[in-house]
């Protein structure tokens, strides 16, 4: 099938998709999501882990047969807005921006705190600027750069996962500590850790930039099971090593482990892999940010200048640096605790909104069984309405702000044009 006419450059190939994919997916999660999914299921972290791999599953498959079908910038924003209507994948957009924007901010943050602690903030801006120019070089700079920064943090899960395995033994209390959560405790935890890998969706932002939009399913299911096998690997070692209770207490986990083997010299190490994969998650997810608005603007949900697309990069660079802006402002108000709460519920929200459009796909459009999407669509509300109440409240409120300001600003402009 030949692709459709592109805005943008069709540049990537299928390692580089997964490429942008393991990037978004590996990053700061993997370092520090153990300790809230231990807080909430204890020894049933792993549990935990298999529900959210399952869902993950259920929302890659229809992400990405959406984007064989329909390659475009924007993801889900594009998808709801062709299948379920304009609404809808207004929602799905706004979700996506203002829940990645937090999640940019944080990452950049996280950057800062393991390269220089004291320093956390001017090194968070000074790695959103650095990560701003890969990505306004060209779409290609972006992969190949993701892909160094997944090299590096592979290595050190592997030498933490060794080392620990190795040096500390089996902890003996690691079945102990369950959580008294029950059913609500493993979905919280799957919740967390589902947060802390979905960065598939940034491979189908980039329709518009794969050579073969056949290449976007084959990326999204190999950068998804490679991620989920290294994150099977690392909580079960971080569970036999620290026990649940050592896990549900431990800030830095993966540090802990270094040192409960005797590897004193391994924990900088730790530290200096878990920048390196913030650094990668920042990257990717700015990336997908920009798309996201990029697609939005083109269809007049952002300002139209969003649109613009350079004219020798092919890269919606206006879109890139406005998302590099809000990312600098998020950083500079410094405590992202209720924002990053309402990115939490935003992120189900805009998988929510792919798997009902992939439910109205036709047979001959399928790649996989329709039940997949339907299982996801569930999975996404009770995952939804799993995490803490407030925020829930706090994630739906910001959308329904943000719908209503959207249908206001339409209203006033369709009575200007009929005047």
């Amino acid at each position: 099938m030949t692709p459709p006419d592109s805005r943008l450059s069709r540049r990537l190939g299928t390692g580089d998709a997964v490429a942008v994919g393991l990037g978004a997916m590996i990053g700061t999660g993997v370092f520090v999501a153990w300790q809230p999914a231990a807080s909430a299921a204890g020894a049933w972290l792993l549990l935990g882990l298999a529900i959210a791999a399952f869902v993950a599953f259920c929302n890659a498959t229809s992400t990405a047969q959406l984007a064989a079908v329909h390659p475009r910038a924007g993801g889900a924003y594009h998808y709801g807005r062709l299948r379920l209507g304009e609404a809808w994948g207004a929602l799905a957009g706004h979700a996506f921006v203002l829940g990645k924007s937090a999640s940019c901010a944080t990452a950049a943050l996280a950057a800062g705190a393991y390269l220089w602690p004291v320093h956390a903030v001017p090194v968070a801006l000074a790695a959103v600027v650095a990560v701003t120019a890969v990505n306004l070089a060209g779409v290609t700079k972006t992969a190949r750069v993701g892909a160094v920064l997944v090299a590096v943090v592979a290595a050190v899960l592997v030498v933490v996962v060794a080392t620990g395995l190795g040096g500390a033994g089996v902890a003996p209390d690691w079945s102990s500590g369950v959580s008294s959560g029950g059913v609500l405790g493993v979905l919280g935890s799957a919740a967390v850790l589902f947060y802390a890998f979905a960065g598939y969706a940034r491979i189908t932002t980039l329709g518009e930039e794969v050579r073969d939009p056949a290449a976007i399913p084959r990326a999204v299911v190999v950068s998804l099971t490679a991620t989920l096998a290294l994150y099977a690997v690392v909580g079960l070692t971080v569970l036999l090593v620290l026990g649940a209770p050592g896990t549900a207490e431990s800030s830095q986990p993966l540090r802990d482990v270094a040192a409960a083997a005797g590897a004193g010299w391994l924990e900088p190490v730790v530290a200096a892999g878990a920048a390196v994969a913030a650094l990668g998650a920042l990257l990717s997810l700015q990336a997908g940010v920009g798309r996201t608005a990029f697609a939005m603007a083109t269809s007049g949900d952002l300002p139209r200048t969003l649109a613009a697309v350079h004219p020798r990069r092919r890269v919606p660079h206006r879109a890139e640096l406005a998302s590099a802006v809000v990312t600098v402002l998020l950083v500079l108000i410094g405590d992202l605790a209720t924002t990053l709460a309402a990115s939490a519920f935003a992120v189900l929200v805009y998988y929510a909104v792919a798997n009902a459009a992939a439910w109205r796909l036709d047979p001959e459009e399928r790649r996989w069984p329709r039940w997949l999407s339907a299982a996801g669509l569930v999975s996404c509300v009770l995952l939804a309405v799993s995490l803490p109440w407030r925020t829930v409240v706090v994630g739906a409120a910001v959308l329904a702000v943000v719908m209503l300001l959207r249908t206001a600003a339409r209203k006033r402009k369709a009575r200007s044009a009929q005047s």
